[in-house]
């Protein structure tokens, strides 16, 4: 049967990272938002597409397939038995935004429905369901933090948005559970949204944001709202827009939860830290770190807070923020300083983070003149990150070509170059 193997899938999982459970769930998040019904795909259903024990999976995993890889089933290894399924499901060329506006809007007539007399056998929506949905929110940052910037991970987000905004359609509910609902498809999209500014998918990433900003707008939730318009000014940040980045992150800091948390106060300012480093606004920048420590150490370590900011804003990622900020304000010897401030604080679980950051310092010293020293920094970073990851592919790409430009035909160039055919052999 060796040869029956589904390389094409297996190799589709692992470029995006993503393990046969993973996948699983993944369809079955697909299925729920083609079908308005769970899936029933198991992590052995996935290991028997890989074994090509199953070459031509039931109608509604495949278009869920095509959904979570963005490809027909024939490219992921799959071949027709020659007949349909009679499985009914909806047209698959919907445009996804389309579905959204639909759902949206029949949001509102569901909830009607479900509060007339007649209405006693439909389902009972309640906080049971809004748990389970953080608890897929909590898997989704987990594997952000991971692996990062993935595609996979984008379309999962999105996928358990539209989940969770199905779910207005599936039963009563009271207005509390209908506006938790509404925040958790704005978290998911949200997420959605940042693993496309990750992966540098930036039109992606606005598609996003707006269905985000709409959903957080009918949940009324301050910090999900904080979370998307900080993730626009990250967004044009990244896109060379510094006057939209401003004007994005000075949203999410006048918010209310601000004033509130200032955890949250903090984090807006250490993003205006680093809009400010595009901006060349030196003083800026400095400012804006002090007043970001400050809010930090004001913060009550105990208070409640969503796990999107538990899971990464601490005193490393300040240091990260103030790392990219002095960077493209062009001041190497404080972004070095800041680099190492970070690596030291960074949490085990922040793999992204520490390759990110590891690529920066590289470049840091590489412009304070030490090649040598930076090459071995930057030789530091797993293949892994520095293949799949966009981001750090791409600083690493730039590293490249800054260390021949200042180092041209040495044996550092030449240790690097090895180096690098390694990565991409073992990546």
């Amino acid at each position: 049967m060796a040869e029956n193997k589904n390389g094409s899938l297996a190799a589709w999982m692992t470029a995006h990272a993503i393990s046969a459970a993973e996948l699983a769930d993944a369809v079955n998040t697909a299925i729920a938002s083609l079908t308005g019904r769970g899936g029933s795909t198991s992590e052995r259903t996935v290991f028997r597409w890989l074994s090509g024990e199953n070459r031509w999976p039931q109608e509604r995993q495949r278009r869920a397939l095509e959904t979570v890889t963005g490809l027909p089933a024939t490219a992921l290894g799959f071949v027709p038995r020659g007949r349909s399924s009679s499985i009914p499901i909806p047209p698959p060329r919907e445009d996804p935004a389309d579905m959204k506006r639909r759902t949206l809007v029949t949001g509102g007539i569901a909830a009607t429905v479900a509060a007339a007399p007649n209405a006693s056998r439909v389902r009972r929506i309640g906080m049971s369901d809004i748990e389970r949905l953080q608890r897929q929110f909590a898997r989704v940052i987990a594997s952000d933090h991971r692996h990062g910037g993935q595609r996979a991970i984008e379309l999962r987000a999105a996928a358990l948005a539209d989940e969770a905004l199905n779910l207005q359609n599936a039963g009563s509910a009271t207005q509390r559970v209908r506006s938790r609902l509404y925040g958790a498809a704005a978290a998911f999209r949200s997420s959605a949204m940042w693993a496309a500014i990750d992966g540098r998918r930036y039109t992606d990433a606005i598609t996003h944001m707006r269905e985000a900003q709409a959903l957080a707008e009918l949940s009324g939730d301050q910090a999900i709202k904080f979370r998307i318009w900080s993730h626009a000014g990250t967004l044009y940040r990244h896109m060379g827009r510094p006057a939209d980045a401003f004007a994005a992150n000075d949203v999410a800091r006048n918010l209310t939860i601000t004033r509130q948390d200032p955890l949250f106060a903090s984090l807006g300012l250490a993003r205006q830290m680093a809009i400010h480093g595009l901006a060349q606004d030196t003083s800026g920048l400095r400012r804006a770190f002090d007043q970001a420590q400050a809010a930090m150490d004001r913060a009550d370590a105990d208070a409640y807070r969503p796990v999107w900011l538990t899971a990464f804003y601490d005193q490393a990622e300040l240091h990260s923020l103030a790392l990219s900020a002095h960077l493209a304000a062009g001041d190497h010897p404080a972004a070095e300083y800041h680099a190492h401030r970070c690596l030291a604080a960074l949490r085990p679980h922040m793999v992204r983070s520490r390759a990110i950051t590891t690529a920066r310092l590289a470049h840091a010293q590489l412009a304070q003149g030490a090649p040598d020293v930076a090459t071995t920094t930057a030789m530091q970073i797993p293949a892994d990150a520095a293949t799949r990851h966009p981001r750090v592919s791409r600083m690493l790409q730039e590293y490249s070509a800054a260390l021949r430009a200042v180092s041209p035909n040495s044996p550092t160039v030449e240790t690097w170059t090895d180096h690098t055919t390694t990565w991409r052999m073992t990546g």
